[in-house]
């Protein structure tokens, strides 16, 4: 046993720079997400019934900062490659946290889980940034092996640094 080396502890604890979405959360946009969705509370889309509500104004379902980050307009397509590429299926270990990858030598990689934790909701004319930082990898054994927990998590804000949302993911890495 003994995945989680010296040069895998290094890249521990170090956040990426602040990524920011390319565009302010519109009316248009948040509209479109909650139909999509299918949320129901009118105080994401009306701003009278947002008014009356304890925000104030029209404000974003919770989870909707993980989703602001869109492709700009006139960058490439990531799903061109399919043009090229008839093989491929679409997943291609796609990361665009900005984190390095591990140096784990392990090929197989399953979704340990979420945990989410709520602090504010974002609101039309916020924009939203994120920074990304793994926070441990720990060498386990298994049933069927030795595999590696690896922990990692999301910090989104808004404009002003106020924090809306954690996210921490767990991966199993075999």
């Amino acid at each position: 046993m003994g995945y989680v080396t010296d040069a895998v502890r290094a890249q521990l604890h170090r956040r990426t720079p602040r990524q920011t979405s390319a565009e302010a959360i519109g009316a248009d946009s948040l509209r479109r997400f909650v139909q999509a969705t299918m949320e129901p509370n009118p105080i994401h889309w009306d701003e009278q019934a947002a008014a009356a509500s304890r925000y104030g104004h029209v404000v974003a379902p919770p989870l909707y900062p993980v989703h602001a980050f869109r492709r700009p307009a006139g960058t490439p397509d990531p799903l061109d490659r399919a043009f090229t590429d008839p093989e491929w299926d679409g997943s291609g270990n796609r990361d665009d946290t900005g984190l390095p990858p591990l140096p784990l030598g392990l090929d197989r990689h399953l979704n340990g889980g979420s945990e989410v934790e709520f602090y504010a909701l974002a609101a039309v004319g916020d924009t939203v940034s994120v920074t990304h930082e793994y926070v441990d990898a720990v060498d386990k054994v298994g049933k069927s092996g030795e595999f590696v927990l690896v922990k990692r998590e999301a910090v989104y804000t808004n404009q002003d640094g106020q924090v809306l949302l954690t996210v921490r993911r767990t991966g199993i890495h075999r």
